[in-house]
């Protein structure tokens, strides 16, 4: 499976139709999903970290590789993984461990997972022009945006005409570093197709629990739809119902 066979994936698709991408958080879920007929999958760094028994961002990095490399084992169809912010590692050794794990595409996000902050969007750049130099074309990058996360777009963060325009800030320069996709986390659906047409990559929506569905999502201005660590949550809750009615017996 090839980053150009996923990078495909993104462009001339129906406006009702994104690329619909399930998080498999092992090996077996990421089965499930390929059997189901879904061309690629995309790994969700809350699922993955919560099924090795870890909080989300608190994960380390060669346990989350390893299981992600599981994850590729197991499947036919691309896979692009969630690598929170990159691990701190220098931009050579992050996609030399992503190849080493057979993932073809990478989610890199743009705030401090537990400070909250945004980072630098020059810095942001530098980092994502870094990696797109050491993958060339045989990485899929997917820059997220987070500026549209409480707290994140500071004294303005509540106002979504302000979340609006640094997230185009932001994903202008992202695009010119090299990315291939943006992902405004959380972004209303109503901003995708401005955000969409104004930065003129593919956008990568979050479908929650209760909010619109893919094709929804598709149709406001999503290229994209992924689900972060949602599917493992309703999972486990199947998990939990089965506890419970074992338990009452």
């Amino acid at each position: 499976m090839t980053a150009a066979a996923l990078r495909a994936l993104h462009h001339g698709r129906a406006a009702d139709d994104p690329l619909v991408l399930p998080g498999p958080w092992d090996a077996e879920s990421a089965r499930i999903f390929a059997a189901a007929g879904f061309p690629a999958l995309a790994t969700p760094s809350a699922g993955v970290s919560a099924a090795l028994g870890y909080a989300d961002g608190s994960t380390p990095p060669d346990e989350m590789f390893a299981a992600v490399a599981r994850i590729v084992r197991a499947v036919e169809v691309p896979v692009t993984a969630d690598l929170e912010a990159g691990y701190g590692l220098p931009a050579k050794e992050l996609v030399e461990r992503i190849a080493a794990a057979g993932a073809v595409g990478c989610n890199i996000e743009d705030s401090d997972h537990h400070s909250g902050a945004l980072t630098d969007a020059g810095r942001q750049a530098d980092r994502l022009a870094e990696i797109r130099a050491a993958a060339g074309d045989e990485l899929v990058i997917n820059a997220r945006i987070d500026v549209f996360l409480p707290g994140r777009c500071g004294s303005g963060g509540t106002d979504l005409a302000v979340q609006v325009e640094e997230a185009v800030r932001r994903g202008l320069r992202y695009a010119a570093a090299g990315a291939d996709c943006v992902y405004p986390i959380l972004a209303p659906p109503h901003v995708l197709r401005e955000l969409a047409d104004r930065i003129g990559l593919p956008v990568n929506a979050l479908a929650v629990p209760g909010g619109p569905p893919p094709r929804e999502l598709g149709a406001a201005g999503a290229s994209r739809v992924t689900f972060g660590g949602g599917l493992h949550g309703r999972a486990m809750g199947a998990v939990r119902a089965l506890a419970e009615e074992l338990r009452t017996g």
